[in-house]
């Protein structure tokens, strides 16, 4: 893992450059709007009241015993917005790399440095989204031990995104057939988790395909904590854990390989 770490190293000595850049990342994707910097908040939080609006307030629609919540609007919200999140995070950092290949080619900057000013610009807009989610949820169940849990969850979301960004973006700087691939699998991959539907919906003998994406732990962690008001099973870490470890793995592999002709790549 020596590659990984010295591409950790990287980012902490360029951390103040990496702010700067987040910085203006943010400020990018509202640049020329009349809302400014409520536009890349208000996209989201708007999607997430139609869906309250839509299934829960007008259509008044519910669903059985064996899910989380009955509120179907209230169900969605708590899925949908992390896969939002993940989904921007994901495509962002995933044609950094190429976007900044004139950059990098005239300057010696870490290449870790583009991926993930994107998937901290995405968490500086989603992530208080997903916290004020959490306040609305909060009369449900008070305040309790499990809340706890959404602080390793969001953390754990981060480093996801982040590891899987920057794997992504070596192998779309390498063969730019990956992101049209990855385009079509984010967009399909709402329903291969347990957003749209409870997990005991899904038939038994083919949950293991949800268990392929990385995002259905986080979405059972969420639905746990704010849905329940229960700490997340022991699977969801483990499901998580596995993930980031195999992830890391990946990644330090590609860096490896990747390092002397990534530029020319670009």
């Amino acid at each position: 893992m020596y590659s990984l770490l010295g591409e950790c190293r990287a980012l902490w000595q360029a951390r103040s450059l990496l702010w700067v850049m987040t910085r203006r990342e943010v400020a990018a994707r509202h640049a020329g709007t009349a809302a400014g910097v409520l536009w890349p908040y208000l996209q989201p939080l708007l999607t997430v009241a139609a869906y309250y609006l839509v299934f829960d307030v007008v259509f008044s629609m519910r669903l059985g015993d064996s899910a989380p919540t009955h509120a179907v609007g209230a169900f969605l919200v708590v899925g949908a917005l992390p896969w939002m999140a993940f989904c921007d995070a994901t495509a962002r950092g995933m044609n950094s790399l190429v976007e900044a290949g004139g950059i990098l080619q005239k300057n010696p900057l870490p290449p870790v440095l583009f991926p993930m000013r994107a998937v901290l610009a995405s968490s500086v807009i989603f992530g208080p989204l997903l916290l004020l989610v959490a306040l609305a949820y909060l009369p449900q169940h008070g305040l309790n031990w499990s809340l706890l849990a959404l602080v390793p969850l969001l953390l754990g979301q981060l480093l996801l995104c982040a590891l899987l960004a920057y794997a992504l973006a070596i192998l779309t700087a390498a063969l730019r057939d990956v992101g049209q691939l990855v385009t079509f699998f984010l967009s399909v991959g709402i329903y291969l988790s347990p957003i749209l539907f409870p997990l005991a919906l899904f038939p038994e003998r083919w949950r293991w395909v949800l268990w392929a994406n990385p995002m259905t732990a986080l979405v059972l962690g969420y639905q746990n904590v704010l849905l329940q008001g229960l700490w997340p099973q022991t699977a969801i870490w483990v499901a998580l854990g596995v993930w980031l470890l195999v992830l890391a793995v990946l990644l330090n592999g590609l860096v490896r390989r990747s390092r002397d002709q990534l530029v020319d790549w670009l």
